[in-house]
């Protein structure tokens, strides 16, 4: 046996930054209440932060400390642009940094990286909805693919909000197959809204997040906003409008291609889904699975795929996903989807 020494393993490079506020009224704001936006930041990557008024000493592991460096430099830039700093900020910052820091090219801080509603402006939080939010500026036809809490609907929305506020369309009408009602919606009480109501509600919470509700209930009653179960498009033309259909993986191929057929002049669709979450009856095939293979290869469809990584929810969120998916791929072998 040899007596050779164990040599260790080296420590990971130290890296040292330093930076420098010319505002010491929007301090207080970047660093959060009792410091909570630090004491996030140290959390996350390992760290350690010091302030001493208007200069923060960055120190720890030197990949860490240029994502923390970068991401609060861009979170004050933000904060001078008149934008709220809050711990879901903070985390986006940290995701977009490291983004950024992984591609150079990655532009994802810049104003026209979101879309500004009438309540608030809603910019991405990470480099696949900055993704996302450039496929739906360049793109008529938009598939967003991926687990619950990426933003899939909710920056769709957003996207519809801006546009038809800003007059580039005339209505928004956005749809989700009630797959769970099936054959039994008829015996739900109430009217036709009434009983359409549970599996639209994530759409309706989306919109009032984004406009006041006497003006969302007036764009409603116009028609100029208008939410519908799937079976409500068929036999339409979609002109002139910003149409989402959302949890597509639960609509049948016949529905897709129904749906997908409704774009008309001077719209854009968007559809989001997840395939791995489909509710249809055991034997029936996803019409979202079905799109994306007979949509395979046709320009001017773009298609952004979101993973756990992208989950803007409560961080046990994420690794919830992410661990179901594990599990799903050991029992395939290993195998990707």
């Amino acid at each position: 046996m040899s007596d050779a020494p164990t040599v260790a393993a080296p420590p990971a490079q130290a890296g040292r930054a330093q930076l420098e506020f010319d505002d010491n009224l929007l301090v207080p704001l970047l660093y959060g209440e009792r410091d909570q936006n630090l004491d996030r930041i140290e959390r996350q990557l390992g760290v350690s932060l010091v302030p001493r008024g208007n200069r923060l000493a960055i120190s720890g592991p030197a990949s860490a400390t240029e994502i923390a460096r970068l991401a609060l430099s861009r979170l004050y830039d933000r904060l001078k642009g008149g934008h709220e700093i809050d711990l879901a900020a903070v985390e986006a910052g940290l995701r977009l940094a490291q983004a950024e820091l992984d591609d150079k090219s990655l532009s994802l801080w810049h104003d026209d990286a979101g879309f500004r509603t009438r309540k608030r402006r809603i910019a991405p939080r990470s480099a696949a909805q900055a993704a996302y939010v450039k496929a739906m500026r360049e793109h008529e036809l938009v598939f967003g693919l991926g687990p619950a809490g990426t933003g899939k609907t909710y920056l769709a929305v957003a996207a519809a909000v801006d546009l038809l506020m800003t007059g580039r369309v005339e209505r928004i009408i956005l749809s989700r197959p009630a797959v769970e009602a099936g054959e039994r919606l008829g015996f739900l009480p109430g009217d036709l809204r009434d009983k359409v109501d549970p599996y639209l509600r994530p759409i309706f919470d989306a919109l009032n997040d984004m406009l006041p509700a006497d003006l969302l209930a007036k764009r409603m009653s116009t028609g100029e906003i208008e939410v519908a179960p799937i079976a409500f498009m068929r036999g339409r033309t979609l002109a002139h409008a910003f149409v989402i259909l959302d949890e597509a993986q639960n609509t049948t191929p016949v529905q897709m291609k129904m749906f997908l057929t409704r774009l008309g002049e001077g719209s854009r669709m968007v559809v989001t889904g997840d395939p791995t979450q489909v509710d249809l009856p055991a034997g029936t095939r996803s019409g979202l699975s079905d799109a994306l293979e007979a949509l395979r290869g046709v320009e001017e469809v773009g298609i952004v795929r979101f993973t756990e990584k992208d989950v803007v929810r409560h961080r046990l969120v994420a690794r919830i996903v992410g661990a179901y998916e594990a599990r799903d791929r050991a029992a395939r072998g290993g195998d990707e989807p």
